[in-house]
């Protein structure tokens, strides 16, 4: 779910996956990774990174 939430607000700002990618300073094959639904193995930090990289806040909440 964090990782759809991360792609629309990608595509909300008009940002590519490469201009994210080297905006994180990371590879555009490291953002694929992490913004593959299946990846389960996208760390918080790494959610935080990009979420800050786009001008948002990470918020982890137990439903």
């Amino acid at each position: 779910m964090l990782v759809r939430q991360l792609d629309a607000l990608m595509q909300e700002e008009g940002s590519t996956k490469s201009a994210l990618a080297r905006r994180m300073r990371t590879s555009r094959a490291q953002l694929d990774q992490l913004l593959d639904p299946d990846n389960e193995l996208a760390t918080p930090g790494t959610l935080t990174r990009a979420a800050q990289t786009i001008g948002r806040n990470l918020k982890l909440e137990f439903a």
